[in-house]
């Protein structure tokens, strides 16, 4: 099943610009209209005053029409340099008294002195006609002049095309203001669309109204209701992901507490033993878990209140939570270094504390034995730098963001839950701060570094 995509701009420009076209068209045509009639009728007028001409050279003598036309007026009458003229005088009977004798014969009007057009050929050409009945002495008599169409066509000629690039241009002029009108009619509509895009993916606030066209409200009106049912919505999963998470952490305590006490009172059972200790290995990967879901829910930038912010020294919490590292390292045969500084900043405690552990725990975990992990913090400014640089394979490009996913991991066969990096991502946003990835010498290892800005 298929559809076709509908534009708003082009719908606009399809009812904006075709009525345009239709109303210019119409106007063309009116307009040469009235710049042909008058000039047809002066035409027209130019040959009657040739006809009129003829009268007062007429007379009437015993009975029969004479006329006085010389042959140098009849030159005069005659002379064009672009037209032929012709002409013919009858008498009432149709007699010739002067003039072509090829002349067409023509309707004779009804009424005296009152010239009538018509249109006809003449030697094998298009010709305009003039027919004039008038009365000379007793007797009436029928005055024919004609002429050929030439100045006529390139008059013609000439009206048309002003009027064509006239009209051309008008109607370019009509399209390029009705499109520059509707694209600046939906800059609003663009505005919206880059305020929206520049949001991040967890940003839930409401969407300003605020100089916006009142066309847009109920648009923007109906965005924010789902945003706040979005935001109900999140906010339900995270109270509830933290309530599963701090329900879990005490019976999962107690379980491991007993399992231990189990190891150490049949030490000499080797597979009640063996048996505890896979038990104790699989419990502190439940602990760690619901630690990690504890932490992904307290780090929600949506929810985290800032006026919960003091002020903390980065180097002596590193130091505090250090022990468990240093275990650690040692058990997997890693050198672990700090260069620790004092760097004061003002944030959540526990949140850095997550950040610690995570970033600390993610760099041994992925660093191979013999290798080294190096922890340090400074101040530098009024910023406050964080680094953590291991001894891993390090990460490729096309994988730096995905590794910020939650339940994303680059290696399956290492331990873990793929939320520490996305615990981290969130705990940056939260504080405002920046971090980067870069690669060691060879593209081996990598270094993570969260920069807190002034006066965080």
């Amino acid at each position: 099943m298929t559809g076709t995509i509908s534009s708003l701009r082009i719908n606009l420009l399809k009812w904006l610009i075709g009525p345009l076209l239709a109303i210019n068209l119409i106007g063309a045509a009116l307009t040469y209209r009235l710049a042909w009639v008058p000039a047809q009728m002066a035409f027209d007028q130019s040959l009657a005053d040739a006809a009129w001409a003829l009268v007062p050279r007429l007379r009437e003598n015993g009975g029969s029409i004479l006329i006085d036309l010389p042959q140098q007026a009849e030159q005069v009458l005659r002379l064009d340099h672009v037209d032929a003229i012709y002409f013919i005088v009858r008498n009432q009977s149709g007699q010739l008294i002067a003039g072509d004798q090829d002349f067409p014969s023509l309707p004779a009007p009804q009424q005296l002195n009152d010239p009538v057009a018509y249109s006809g050929t003449m030697r094998g050409e298009a010709v305009r006609m003039i027919v004039l009945k008038a009365r000379v002495g007793t007797q009436v008599v029928v005055i024919s002049v004609s002429e050929t169409l030439r100045k006529r066509s390139l008059i013609r000629t000439e009206i048309f095309a002003g009027l064509f690039v006239l009209d051309g241009l008008l109607t370019a002029v009509s399209i390029a203001l009705t499109w520059l009108a509707v694209t600046r009619g939906l800059l609003p509509l663009k505005k919206m669309q880059a305020d929206l895009n520049a949001r991040s993916h967890d940003t839930l606030a409401p969407v300003s109204d605020a100089q916006l066209p009142q066309e847009l409200r109920p648009l923007v009106d109906a965005i924010n209701t789902l945003l706040g049912k979005v935001q109900a919505g999140a906010t339900a999963q995270q109270a509830f992901l933290a309530n599963v998470a701090h329900q879990l952490r005490t019976p999962l305590a107690a379980l491991q507490m007993q399992l231990e006490w189990l190891q150490q009172r049949h030490p000499e059972e080797h597979e009640t033993a063996q048996s505890a200790t896979l038990m104790l290995t699989a419990t502190a990967r439940m602990v760690r878990h619901t630690n990690q879901l504890l932490a992904l829910a307290r780090a929600e930038p949506s929810r985290l209140e800032k006026n919960r912010f003091e002020e903390v020294d980065l180097g002596r919490l590193i130091e505090d939570t250090v022990q468990v590292f240093v275990e650690q390292a040692i058990r997997k045969q890693i050198d672990l270094g700090f260069e620790l500084q004092p760097a004061r900043l003002r944030a959540d405690p526990f949140l850095l504390r997550d950040l610690i552990d995570n970033l600390i725990d993610n760099a041994i975990r992925y660093s191979p034995p013999g290798s080294a992990v190096t922890v340090r913090c400074c101040r530098q400014g009024d910023a406050v730098l964080f680094r953590v640089e291991d001894g891993g394979p390090g990460i490729a490009e096309s994988q730096r963001e995905l590794i910020f996913n939650r339940f994303y991991r680059l290696d399956e066969t290492v331990a873990g839950s793929g939320l520490g990096l996305a615990i981290v991502r969130d705990i940056v946003l939260a504080h405002d701060a920046q971090l980067q990835l870069s690669s060691g010498p060879d593209g081996r290892g990598t270094t993570f570094s969260v920069d807190f800005p002034a006066g965080c």
